[in-house]
């Protein structure tokens, strides 16, 4: 038996209610709001307004006169958010006398974005983070945090946590504010690229599937600290079935190509037993090897439809995604598109020749 190995992985903000300068609509999950739709020298007090929004806080910027600032928000949970950032280098100080003013008491999680380096100080400690390291902070201590790299703007997605929602009791999560967080093992693997591709999944997405990704990403966050303090016990039985399948998606994904992917396969690969394989995907939408099917034909299909992988014969697009008989995989491609995978291909070369796309 082969399967191919990926690391392994035992264990993923409100939306800002500012008007000015929004650049898209405001309703439902989604917003996006930029600098570029507001006059020159009112942009660094509209970034100040929307950074209030979220949690106030003192900002200073040697950009002021020419702050540029964007963020792009996807809602859900109740008061969870993943948010986006990208602006001019600054200085944020959040002291006691905003913390009495408003507390959200929400845990924030930062991951760094581009080429953007933060260092942020809470509770005793200090991180200093680069692109792709992340950390942990609270709206109910005070902090100081510097983006001050003068030649890169910074770029960072945050994960916003109410403490109500993070399944980590007595406040135990603050041993770990400021503290860096392994980003290559572990819930971190799965947390950091699932965060950054959130926004663009949740767009196709009903209400529902958006709650479901935003529970994705509190378990894994909720995995994460708890595997960081030791505590992966203390956390409820479904948060850790949520994110034991967070991990075996990653793995399926990562391993469509091999034809060895079958449900005993994947429950050895965890573990755990097939009986418990299926049991965990009792109440997704199709069983474990539906979803291995279904993700292999999907990315069948993007090749074949794709112009520069038209050398590529049907046949090797077939093995490539893991389908071993050329005539099982034209059935099941026909029964799931509707057409053969030589139709499926004709049609799309056709609409390319038209000039109307795929």
């Amino acid at each position: 038996m082969s399967i191919a190995g990926i690391p392994e992985l035992p264990d993923i903000p409100s939306i800002p209610e500012v008007t000015s300068g929004q650049d898209a609509p405001a309703a439902g999950p989604f917003l996006t709001m930029g600098s570029d739709s507001v006059p020159e020298p009112d942009r660094f007090s509209w970034w100040a307004e929307v950074v209030d929004e979220l949690m106030p806080v003192s900002i200073s910027s040697a950009h002021a006169p020419r702050f540029e600032g964007r963020l792009e928000a996807v809602g859900m949970l109740p008061r969870s958010q993943v948010t986006t950032f990208t602006f001019s280098p600054m200085t944020a100080r959040r002291s006691l006398a905003q913390i009495r003013r408003q507390d959200p008491e929400d845990y924030f999680m930062i991951l760094v974005g581009g080429r953007s380096s933060i260092r942020l100080e809470q509770s005793r400690n200090v991180a200093c983070l680069g692109s792709g390291e992340m950390t942990l902070y609270s709206s109910s201590r005070p902090l100081i945090s510097d983006f001050q790299d003068p030649e890169q703007q910074c770029r960072m997605t945050v994960l916003r946590l109410p403490r109500t929602v993070l399944p980590l009791a007595d406040g135990r999560a603050d041993r770990l504010l400021a503290e860096p967080l392994p980003t290559g093992t572990g819930s971190a693997a799965l947390l950091a690229p699932y965060l950054t591709g959130l926004p663009d999944a949740a767009r196709s997405c009903g209400p529902a599937e958006l709650a479901r990704l935003g529970s994705v990403a509190v378990d894994l966050a909720a995995s994460l600290l708890a595997a960081r303090l030791g505590e992966q016990d203390a956390l409820p039985v479904e948060t850790r079935k949520a994110a034991l399948l967070a991990r075996i998606n990653a793995f399926i994904d990562h391993n469509l190509a091999d034809p060895w992917l079958r449900p005993a396969a994947i429950a050895a690969h965890h573990h755990i037993s097939v009986r418990t394989l299926h049991t965990l995907f009792r109440d997704a939408p199709e069983p474990v090897a539906a979803t291995v099917r279904r993700r292999r034909l999907q990315r069948s299909h993007a090749d074949l439809t794709d112009p520069a992988l038209r050398h590529r014969t049907i046949g090797e697009t077939a093995a490539r995604w893991g389908f071993r008989n050329p005539a099982d995989f034209s059935r099941a491609f026909r029964a799931a598109y509707g057409v053969s995978p030589s139709e499926a291909r004709e049609r799309a070369q056709n609409a390319k020749d038209l000039g109307t796309g795929c």
